[in-house]
């Protein structure tokens, strides 16, 4: 049976893509960092999915969820965040730093230790979930939207590499989504990362999900380079039409 491992799998667009892979018929492969939510997802999923703990900025962590993959058809590499919203003039190194751990070099590591799977697999496909803050900058996102620059270079550079092998690379990027993210990214203030929402509908985890399943169903010699999926209410980054 085909597998897909699903980083950040714990919720929001993680989760939504292991639900749909799944019902594709795909043996999915959750991690996150928070193992009990995995393991509860997988045991829904069926199809012998695993709940497997990950923590993409230790390579220990890392090794262990590829030591444990026998297999690795698709990789989805959900797993990222951003954390506040200073101008750069206030910038919290540690924020950045954890930014570019988590979103960058965590999909380098992830990417690199499957990546002998994927080519053995003679059909594999990374899906790299980036964002459109990766082509927009805003004030307030200057450490996000560095880190999300950075992991669509390595997406493309990735791709460049992999030319001639039967390994294909999407680069996804999803506009607002109503997910955990904004309260991650705003210290847990629920408040605040309601705020972000009012006046507009948003993307929903399944939206994002419904474009990973799609990519992932293409023939082995179909590649979709790049998508950008985003809520008719947003124009651009931040930007968007009031209801």
């Amino acid at each position: 049976m085909k597998t897909a491992v699903v980083t950040g799998a714990s919720s929001g667009i993680g989760e939504a893509s292991a639900r749909a892979l799944a019902a594709d018929g795909w043996r999915v492969i959750c991690g996150a960092r928070r193992l009990e939510r995995v393991v509860a997802l997988a045991r829904e999923l069926g199809n012998d999915a695993l709940g497997l703990r990950l923590d993409v900025t230790s390579q220990a962590s890392v090794d262990a969820l590829a030591a444990a993959v026998d297999r690795c058809d698709l990789l989805v590499n959900n797993a990222g965040g951003a954390k506040g919203l200073s101008k750069i003039v206030d910038a919290d190194p540690a924020e950045w730093e954890w930014m570019f751990a988590t979103n960058v070099l965590g999909t380098v590591r992830v990417t690199k230790a499957l990546l002998p799977k994927l080519l053995a697999a003679r059909a594999g496909l990374v899906i790299d979930v980036v964002s459109i803050a990766g082509h927009y900058p805003y004030v307030g996102g200057a450490g996000y939207n560095a880190a999300k620059f950075g992991e669509r270079a390595f997406t493309s550079v990735l791709r460049q590499e992999l030319a001639g092998t039967p390994v294909r690379v999407t680069e996804l990027d999803p506009g607002m989504v109503l997910t955990e993210f904004s309260l991650v990214r705003l210290g847990g203030d629920e408040s605040a990362a309601a705020a972000v929402y009012e006046g507009v509908e948003p993307l929903a985890a399944g939206d994002v999900a419904e474009a990973v399943r799609w990519i992932a169903a293409q023939p082995a010699h179909v590649n979709i380079d790049t998508m950008t999926i985003a809520a008719r209410d947003q124009i651009g980054p931040v930007k968007v039409r009031q209801h």
